[in-house]
This record gives structure tokens, C-alpha cells and sequence, in this order.
């Protein structure tokens, strides 16, 4: 609950930055700064495939992690700056590519915050491994209000893309700083490092997370690169961005810190415990189906309420990418799960066949349908990816989730959906009308059985916090 109240910061200061963003830079400015952001959150997001999921499961089995620590915080630093260099140097073969020069400055300027990156994934990830939920969250916390608090001071005073790049790497300085008070690995310390079992793992999740970030990121690219044009860009980096932030505050909440408990239970030999919680877990995402078909549907109200009229044209891409993005969160649950079973290549063996299925879905459908196509191609390899993940999981723990649920899921999507398509709530009302369809959901899942006492109990709780810690201490007297 920590972790995830804290990556939810990222909902209200995101999209507090995009709006500023958008309205300060213009379509083509902010379409160049999406552009950088994606090409090196791209790169992050890689190094973290390599590293995060095995530092979290080497700390967590180790009983000594200070050894395990140093070296692997060691390995992030140098893998970040290998990484940085490489972007500094193909910065104007890339500019060139996308048709944008002045994209070579800014990709330089961002390549700094790189190695910044790695050594915090370095820290955070043996937090999570130690079970240090609470300084994990802190952390990111105080990460997304100083992004805020940086890209606005220094995008007002007038230095436009670089500064809002610039308030990233400040945001990332004062991360690290905060990761260093709680946890304080060495960089240079002599241990034994199980490098064969690092290997084991290291490299099947980092080509499946490649193969991810083909599927999630690459159909900026290929639109950027058949169409040539940064307006085009700006329009569908904003769907993208709409569509991305909640399901990944999902995924960099949950799979994490599933796979940390998942490792424990099974190395501990409670297989059954882990079994029902991988199932649950699956179960927990199509839940969230619903919720994904209100953003759809009211999508047309969400992008004008956000970035007014001059973005009206990504609507419609919010309204399919939004199911992409929640079938990428499924996948990434899942790879969980297979990882804490000792199955890493199946992981990749789900995800990788996805990247040349997306690009030559790229190639064929963007020139004949531009944006929509991409954000089509997009969904259906998310959604693919998502039936192939269930499939793999049932194969290694013989676990599915409850057909029941996917149902419900089913029939309370089709409601809400046209709840919000066809109940139009002009300016700030769209945000009550999203509040009140969300409420009935839950109402929807309590009067269709879905959810267990155990779930009604702890929904009441957070709906109503007062009344259920007096009720129990009465019980207590």
C-alpha cells in the first residue's frame, strides 16, 4: 500500500507537468522533448530489465546482502555510464533518423540522467529485496514532487525543453540522495559474486523486457519515422502518456514487491501459499478491466479537459491504447510469477516472438492508417502477449484466473463504458463523472459477488477508516 500510494504520485504531478508542458512548449516542442524522454526512459527501462527483478532476488535469498549489494551497485554505475556514452555518441545519427536536429542537444543533455538512474534502481531494489517497503516508497515520493517542483521553476524561466529535461536530472539527484540516507551500498568491496546464477536470470528478463518496450514504445518511433513530423509525435506521445502512467504505477508497484514475497514463500517451501497469491495477482489486473473502459470512453472529455482542443486528435488514441497498456501490466505480473518459479527464459519465450510481430504490424498498418494503426498494433501484441502469459503460468503452476472474474469483468466494462461515452460532462465535471462511475464498479462487483468478505471488509475500511477503527474498539472493550 505504501509503494503504491507513493507511485500514484505519479498520476496528479504527471499529468500537472504534461498540461503545463504541452501549453508552455507547443505540439512541436513538446513533441521533441516526448521524443528524448521515451528514447531514454527506453534505455532506463532496459537497464532495469537486466538488473531489477535478480538484485531483487539475490538480496532477498541472501543472508548476508552487503557483498551481493556492492557489486551489483557497482555493475548499475558502470552499465549506466556505458550507456549514457553510447547516447551521447549517437545522438545526431539519431537527430538525423527522426528528421529533427535540434534533438541531438537535448538527447545529450538527457543522457546525464542515466547513470543517475542505474545507481537508484541499484538502491531500490535492494530495498525492496530487504523488505524496506516504507523507505521504497519515500523515495519515489519525494522524486515525483521534486520532478514537479524542478520542470516548472526552470521551464518558467524561460529555458524551455532543456529545462524541463534539466528538472528530471535535478528530481534523480534528489532521489539518490534520499536512497543513500536509508541504505548505503559499497561500490568497491571484494566478495564472492554468484555471477553463474546472475546470468541465469539477468539475461532471459532483460530480452524479455526488451521485447516489452518494442511493444510499448517502439510505435512512437515508427510513427515519428513514417511520418516525419514532431506535431504528429506531440499528439499520439500525449495518448501514450495518458494511457501508460496508471497501469504502470500498477505494474512498478506491484511486480516488484510481488516477486520479492513470491521468492520468499517458494524458497521457504510454502508452494501452495505462492501459488494462490500468483492467481489472485492475475485476478487483481482483469479486475481493473473496468477501469480502463471508462478512461475509453470518456477519452474525448479526458484530453480536452487536460490539453484543450489543440490535442483533440489523441482521444481516440487514448481510447485503444488504454487496454494495451493494461494488458502489458498482465505481462509484467506475470513474468513475476514465472521468475519467482524458477522459469525466466519462459518469460521471454511469452514476449519475444511480440517485437517482430509489432514491427511488421508497424510497417503495414501506419501507412495506411497512421496514428490509430500504431495504436492498434500496440493493443493487439499487448493483448496477444497477455492470452500467451496465462497460458505459460498454467503450464509451470497449473493456476488460471477465476473465469468468473474475467466475466464480471467483462460485463461491468461494457456498462461503464457506455456510462462514460454516453453521459458527456463538459470542463472539470469529467472529473466527478469519472469519481462516480469508479464507485460503481465497486458497487457493481460487491452486487455481482465478486469480491470475498475478506475484500468487502478491507474496502470498507479504506472507504471508511473512522467507523471501522471505533466499531473495533468497541469489540475490543
Amino acid at each position: 500500500m505504501w509503494v503504491t500510494l507513493s507511485e500514484g504520485l505519479a498520476l496528479p504531478t504527471g499529468f500537472l507537468i504534461i498540461v503545463f508542458l504541452t501549453r508552455k512548449l507547443g505540439p512541436a516542442d513538446y513533441g521533441l522533448y516526448t521524443l528524448a524522454a521515451v528514447l531514454v526512459i527506453w534505455i532506463e527501462s532496459s537497464i532495469g530489465a537486466l538488473f531489477a527483478r535478480t538484485t531483487i532476488k539475490l538480496v532477498s535469498e541472501a543472508e548476508d546482502w552487503k557483498p551481493i549489494g556492492a557489486s551489483l551497485n557497482l555493475m548499475h554505475l558502470v552499465v549506466g555510464c556505458g550507456a549514457a556514452c553510447l547516447l551521447w555518441l549517437t545522438a545526431n545519427p539519431i537527430a538525423a533518423l527522426m528528421g529533427e536536429p535540434a534533438m541531438a542537444e537535448y538527447l545529450r543533455l538527457f543522457a546525464l540522467d542515466i547513470p543517475l538512474f542505474a545507481l537508484i534502481l541499484a538502491h531500490k531494489c535492494i530495498l525492496i529485496g530487504l523488505a524496506c517497503f516504507r523507505q521504497r516508497a519515500f523515495t519515489s515520493a519525494c522524486r515525483f514532487l521534486a520532478r514537479l517542483m524542478f520542470i516548472l521553476v526552470l521551464v518558467e524561466l524561460g529555458l524551455s525543453v532543456s529545462g524541463a529535461i534539466l528538472g528530471n536530472i535535478a528530481a534523480s539527484l534528489v532521489e539518490l540522495a534520499i536512497c543513500r540516507y536509508y541504505i548505503r551500498p559499497a561500490f568497491l568491496m571484494r566478495a564472492r559474486f554468484p555471477m553463474r546464477r546472475f546470468r541465469e536470470y539477468a539475461v532471459p528478463l532483460f530480452l524479455f523486457s526488451v521485447s516489452i518496450q518494442i511493444c510499448d514504445k517502439a510505435d512512437l518511433f515508427a510513427l515519428m519515422a513514417m511520418s516525419n513530423t514532431a506535431a504528429v509525435a506531440g499528439i499520439y506521445g500525449v495518448a501514450q502518456n495518458l494511457s501508460t502512467v496508471p497501469p504502470a504505477i500498477l505494474a512498478i508497484s506491484f511486480s516488484p514487491l510481488l516477486l520479492s514475497t513470491l521468492n520468499r514463500l517458494v524458497s521457504g517451501g510454502n508452494e501452495r501459499s505462492a501459488k494462490d497469491m500468483g492467481c489472485q495477482a492475475m485476478r487483481a489486473i482483469i479486475a481493473f478491466l473496468p477501469f480502463a473502459a471508462m478512461v475509453s470512453g470518456a477519452a474525448g472529455e479526458i484530453t480536452d479537459l487536460i490539453f484543450g482542443p489543440d490535442y483533440a486528435s489523441a482521444a481516440p488514441l487514448l481510447a485503444i491504447l488504454i487496454f494495451g497498456a493494461l494488458a502489458l501490466v498482465f505481462i509484467s505480473v506475470s513474468s513475476a510469477i514465472l521468475t519467482a518459479g524458477d522459469k525466466p527464459w519462459w518469460a521471454f519465450a511469452l514476449a519475444g516472438p511480440l517485437a517482430p510481430l509489432a514491427a511488421i504490424g508497424y510497417l503495414i498498418m501506419i501507412p495506411r492508417f497512421g496514428a490509430i494503426g500504431a495504436s492498434l498494433v500496440t493493443t493487439f501484441c499487448g493483448m496477444l502477449g497477455a492470452l500467451a502469459s496465462a497460458f505459460v503460468v498454467y503450464r509451470m503452476w497449473r493456476i488460471l484466473p477465476p473465469a468468473r472474474t474475467l466475466v464480471r469483468s467483462l460485463v461491468v466494462s461494457v456498462i461503464v463504458y457506455a456510462l462514460a461515452a454516453l453521459c458527456p460532462s463538459p470542463g472539470i465535471l469529467v472529473v466527478l463523472k469519472l469519481s462516480i462511475i469508479a464507485l460503481t464498479v465497486l458497487l457493481l462487483y460487491v452486487l455481482l459477488g465478486e469480491l470475498s468478505a475478506a475484500e468487502t471488509s478491507l474496502l470498507r475500511g479504506l472507504v471508511f477508516p473512522r467507523a471501522i477503527a471505533a466499531r473495533d474498539k468497541e469489540d475490543d472493550l
